[in-house]
């Protein structure tokens, strides 16, 4: 298993950490987003991502979204939305659930979540970036949610109790990090038995190898840390869950795709070893983090 030290990993996380906190700092200013949306290799600098990710590149951003659900958010919400897909409408949430959302940046998952849950329900966010924690919590208070949470933290390092979500949602972030097996581990423990995971993300084609991930990195946005079909499926499998799928939706690159991906917690089911999973890819290669987010 190709793998990289404390030191990589803490670096490759902050500069995912510094390309949002400048989206969510463009948002409100006033200036747009700057993401998964955007170029590769366009950074965050003034004058280059000056415009909200989906006027930049197809298959990211707001207008995956049905225009009933943009049309109850406010703006600064849209604008911030750098996924590739809508997790709400794929995890069918139900009337007093629980949800969580893996990197909720400016919120829009989260505030989408609460209105389907109702006030029975919560919706949690959770978020490493101060900025977009600050983003999603002012545009929670002007939408009126009551009964949404912003968590700080990472999503290797869930800080919620074991078996209390019914459904964990994510669009787009998995990618990112550099340990996919503890983020299936413990979305795996937070979820309560019989929970579900609906979430999307961009999954590449089996046959690209990391490297060749990692060379298109240089060129699509947020894409050198996919994992391949067969790796999202082997991961969740050896992380206890059952009933998975992956379905390509979209095309965001060459062999590269927006892609569902569910999976359940079965209701008598204790986490099992992740560590050998994923055939060997369980981490971000380097070659072209810095150039994506």
């Amino acid at each position: 298993m190709t793998s990289i030290d404390q030191a990589d990993q803490d670096a490759v996380r902050e500069q995912v950490r510094a390309r949002y906190a400048a989206a969510a700092t463009k948002v409100t200013s006033g200036q747009g987003g700057c993401g998964c949306g955007q170029p590769a290799d366009c950074g965050c600098g003034d004058g280059c991502c000056g415009t909200a990710a989906t006027a930049e590149e197809a298959g990211f951003g707001a207008e995956l979204y049905a225009a009933l659900d943009r049309d109850q958010l406010p703006d600064t919400a849209l604008l911030a939305s750098l996924g590739c897909g809508n997790p709400t409408a794929v995890a069918a949430l139900h009337q007093g659930e629980t949800v969580l959302d893996l990197g909720s940046g400016g919120g829009i998952d989260v505030l989408l979540s609460a209105k389907r849950v109702g006030p029975a329900g919560k919706a949690y966010g959770l978020d490493m970036t101060e900025e977009m924690l600050a983003l999603a919590r002012a545009n929670a208070a002007e939408a009126g949610a009551g009964n949404v949470d912003f968590l700080k933290g990472q999503i290797e390092a869930i800080p919620l109790p074991a078996a209390t979500v019914d459904v964990v949602i994510s669009n787009c972030v998995i990618n990112l990090s550099t340990d996919k097996p503890a983020v299936f581990a413990e979305t795996f423990r937070v979820l309560k038995p019989g929970g579900r995971l609906g979430i999307t993300d961009v999954v590449a084609e089996d046959h690209l190898t990391a490297e060749d991930r990692a060379e298109r990195g240089s060129h699509v946005g947020c894409i050198a840390g996919a994992l391949s079909k067969g790796e999202y499926e082997a991961g969740l499998t050896a992380a206890g869950f059952a009933e998975v799928s992956v379905t390509f939706t979209h095309q965001v690159g060459d062999g590269l795709h927006s892609a569902i991906i569910k999976a359940t917690r079965p209701a008598d089911a204790t986490p099992t070893a992740t560590a050998t999973v994923l055939a060997g890819r369980s981490t971000l290669p380097l070659a072209s983090d810095s150039s994506c987010c």
